[in-house]
């Protein structure tokens, strides 16, 4: 047979005589192995797992199958921790989720960004409540920079820090928004009656005489808390006179008083437009400052408010974008938070329509708007579902347009024309001008924009429709 003269000739000796010696070398533990046909060989590589080759599959089924494609990756930053993975905008309990993780009425469980104003206000308190001394503190800083969460903080620190400390009563707190006051007097009802809540003012003497002559008295320092009180928007009790305003700070200079006040308001000079008397009287009150939010901070607080979800519902590059732009304008986070809501929104409206019009599906049945099929070539396919940074732009577009601008855009060209000529000519200090020199001031920026002007007739009809619209 020749096949097994074959096998018998001297290169399968010699390779057999080394397997042997290799077995042997291992111990001897495995017995020497038979010789098999080429049919006993390709049987045996079927049945064995280390051998078996790779079957191929569909270009389709192996990038689904692989563990480096879009739906199946996991995930990591540098330092190894998995990332999460995209949200699904379809589900209504994770569009409800996002929403209200950047809704300006949900608190965030930790307020970053602001550790050194609150230490300040910390301390501050602190000392009072140790000291069992009066003082008086003013916050301002632009709307939109932290300062009543903050204060929300400080005050629930300021009784946890109090409660641990052996010899010293927890404050009464005392918050209130200035707002929601019937009478800018009422807050000296509110005052009076945290310490005296079962007591009804006798006589004729009004809530503020009442705190006056209580913190005259020493018996006001032996049986009472020292109270901390918190009155947001505090520019809504400035009145004519100033008379409120001025009376509540100056609750804090009597030998006896009992009150931590805490102010808040926007306002920077406040304390130094309406209460000179205090400053005369050296008890002017600490004055802590909440600058308008970075880049930086804003792009961190988002981050760390998204947190709390276990899906990326944007991309990096939109909240960087939103978190430029907003500090461009105003540093406000509530217009960071309400323009990440909207640009959610948009992206929930796109989906929408593009349920509704079925015009593209996926494979996996997922909808493509037309809009979106330049974003499937530039990201990979499971991160479309996420706010890009059109969403976001269009998003800014819609909370920072003005109204003016947008009238102004929406005139015929030549009305558009009349009114910068308008602008032009009054702006050379001249207060009021008669048609003709109008109309010549519109001619002449015609003319320089190669733009045949209209007659006079149709430029009078014009500033006719502008003053009836």
């Amino acid at each position: 047979m020749p096949a097994i003269a074959d096998r018998s000739s001297s290169p399968f000796k010699a390779m057999l005589t080394a397997k042997s010696c290799e077995l042997a070398g291992s111990g001897g533990c495995c017995p020497p192995q038979k010789r098999r046909l080429r049919s006993d060989t390709a049987a045996a590589a079927k049945e064995s797992p280390v051998s078996t080759p790779m079957k191929l599959k569909s270009p389709r089924r192996r990038l689904d199958s692989s563990p480096s494609s879009p739906a199946n990756r996991v995930k990591k930053d540098p330092s190894g921790k998995t990332l999460k993975k995209c949200w699904n905008p379809r589900d209504v309990e994770q569009i409800r989720a996002v929403k209200e993780a950047v809704h300006v009425s949900t608190a965030p469980s930790t307020v970053v960004c602001r550790e050194d104003e609150q230490k300040r206000v910390l301390d501050f308190c602190k000392a009072c409540v140790q000291q069992e001394k009066a003082g008086s503190l003013y916050v301002c800083g632009c709307p939109g920079t932290g300062k009543s969460l903050s204060m929300e903080l400080v005050k629930q620190q300021v009784i946890d820090w109090a409660k641990m400390q052996e010899g010293l009563q927890p404050p009464e707190v005392l918050a209130m928004n200035c707002t929601s006051l019937a009478n800018t007097s009422v807050i000296f009802s509110k005052i009076l009656g945290m310490h005296q809540p079962k007591k009804k003012s006798i006589g004729s003497a009004s809530p503020l005489q009442h705190l006056q002559n209580l913190y005259s008295s020493k018996q006001a320092q032996s049986s009472s808390k020292m109270m901390l009180i918190i009155a947001d928007e505090l520019d809504y009790l400035i009145t004519r006179d100033r008379a409120v305003l001025h009376d509540l700070f100056m609750l804090t200079t009597f030998p006896f008083s009992r009150c931590i006040l805490i102010g808040i308001a926007n306002s920077i000079d406040l304390a130094d437009r309406f209460l000179p008397r205090l400053q005369s009287l050296n008890c002017k009150p600490m004055v802590v400052t909440f600058r308008a939010y970075s880049k930086d901070q804003i792009l961190s607080i988002l981050q760390e408010r998204l947190l709390v979800l276990p899906y990326i519902v944007f991309h990096q590059q939109a909240l960087e974008l939103c978190a430029r732009k907003v500090a461009a304008a105003s540093g406000d986070m509530r217009k960071a938070l309400s323009v990440c809501r909207s640009a959610v929104e948009i992206l929930e409206a796109e989906l929408r329509e593009s349920a509704s019009n079925t015009g593209l599906t996926s494979a996996e049945g997922d909808f493509v708007s037309p809009q979106t099929a330049l974003a499937h070539e530039v990201f990979p396919s499971q991160e479309n579902n996420t706010v890009r940074i059109d969403h976001m732009a269009l998003a800014l577009s819609k909370t920072f347009r003005s109204p003016i601008v947008d009238t102004i855009q929406s005139l015929p060209q030549h009305q558009q024309i009349i009114l910068c000529s308008a602008v032009k000519y009054f702006r050379g200090g001249k207060k009021d001008t008669t048609v003709g020199e109008l109309n010549k001031s519109y001619i002449d920026i015609c003319k320089s924009a190669l733009i045949p002007p209209v007659g006079i007739l149709e430029f009078s009809r014009a500033l006719q429709i502008r003053s009836v619209s």
